[in-house]
């Protein structure tokens, strides 16, 4: 069941009613993640989006993910750029780096946020759950990033190390995760023709915002653009560039 969550204070229900409810859920939540919260208030507030908590009334306990996300993202890249480091003893800089940003990307938050259930605790607004919020990928990195925080916050380092480690490390080893993206092909492509740098343009945005739908054409100094489509502006960037590679390599 998709949840949505009311200001207590806006509320017709009792507010003990209420709280009895989000301990439920929260006490599901730390099922889904294998971590005890000590404190349950940040568990809360990772997964409490901005629309309840701007603009409205509310006490100092009811916070949102926005600080806690910002703590996650660092927390998230350290613990796997040390593990990548510890693994891939003979990899270039530049191995590692693709190898990385595979693993911190948006996707790749969204898909683990999605995954483990999470996307299905997340306290936002009666509008915006309505309207697929709960399907968003960037409202599920970071809710990601905010649960990572909260655990690196209540258990510490470790607890937050064991729990990247059940659900990145896995993916460390697949096949592609060190390959070059298209966009890196083919900007190294136009260096070695000697061409300026491609240029991505969005040329059309679609869709609703839980939803959309981008149309990016990129653009290589004397050549026609060439054109990509995906519900975010790096997947299509990164399809027009793949059209574009297969062109240019095939000539």
């Amino acid at each position: 069941m998709e949840l949505s969550f009311c200001d207590p204070l806006e509320s017709d229900l009792d507010l003990p009613e209420l709280m009895r409810g989000r301990d439920k859920k929260l006490n599901e939540v730390m099922g889904l993640l294998g971590h005890e919260f000590g404190d349950l208030s940040l568990l809360q507030a990772a997964l409490t989006h901005s629309s309840l908590t701007k603009g409205r009334r509310h006490n100092a306990a009811q916070q949102d993910y926005e600080r806690l996300e910002f703590l996650g993202d660092r927390v998230l890249g350290l613990i796997v750029s040390e593990e990548l480091f510890r693994r891939f003893g003979e990899a270039d800089a530049g191995i590692l780096s693709r190898r990385y940003n595979t693993q911190v990307r948006r996707e790749t938050l969204a898909e683990i946020c999605s995954e483990i259930g999470l996307d299905k605790y997340v306290f936002m607004a009666d509008d915006l759950a309505a309207s697929g919020g709960h399907k968003n990928p960037a409202i599920l990195e970071d809710v990601m990033e905010a649960t990572i925080a909260a655990i690196y916050l209540d258990g510490g380092y470790d607890a937050a190390r064991e729990f990247i480690k059940s659900k990145w490390w896995k993916r460390l080893d697949r096949e592609g995760a060190s390959k070059k993206d298209p966009k890196s092909f083919l900007q190294e492509l136009a260096a070695k023709i000697g061409k300026p740098p491609p240029k991505y343009t969005v040329v059309e945005e679609t869709g609703p915002d839980h939803a959309p739908m981008f149309k990016v054409d990129v653009r290589l100094e004397g050549l026609d653009p060439y054109e990509g489509q995906g519900p975010s502006k790096r997947i299509a960037e990164q399809q027009a560039a793949e059209r574009m590679l297969k062109d240019l390599q095939s000539d």
